[in-house]
């Protein structure tokens, strides 16, 4: 599923765009936690197709996409970063959007569409 759709379907709004290309990027998994460990253990080599979904809102999210390559992070629960997390991103070129969902809601909407979890 291309990412725009993606983000209509669980009415996400950017927070930053690094790569308006990434729009037309098809994204096949997603892997939500707030827990980026369990992020940097579960994650493997298909990150550029995953979206990581969070409530996380500290730079630890950043980090972990950074390490696992990962350009997209979808926020839930309407959480807003910060300026110095906006920066980061713009910096380690990660695109972030949020949503007002819960992250169980995001998944479930996501699932329902052919969005499948990391194995």
């Amino acid at each position: 599923m291309k990412a725009r759709e993606f983000f209509e379907l669980v009415n996400a709004k950017p927070i930053v765009i690094y790569d308006e290309g990434l729009l037309d990027n098809e994204y096949t998994t997603v892997f939500a936690s707030d827990l980026m460990s369990d992020a940097l253990a579960m994650v493997s080599g298909d990150a550029e197709e995953t979206v990581l979904i969070t409530g996380l809102m500290n730079v630890q999210s950043l980090r972990t996409a950074e390490i696992l390559d990962v350009k997209v992070i979808l926020f839930v629960r309407g959480k807003k970063p910060n300026q110095a997390m906006i920066d980061m991103a713009e910096e380690l070129q990660i695109s972030m959007y949020g949503t007002d969902l819960m992250m169980f809601d995001t998944c479930g909407i996501l699932y329902e569409h052919g969005i499948n979890g990391m194995k």
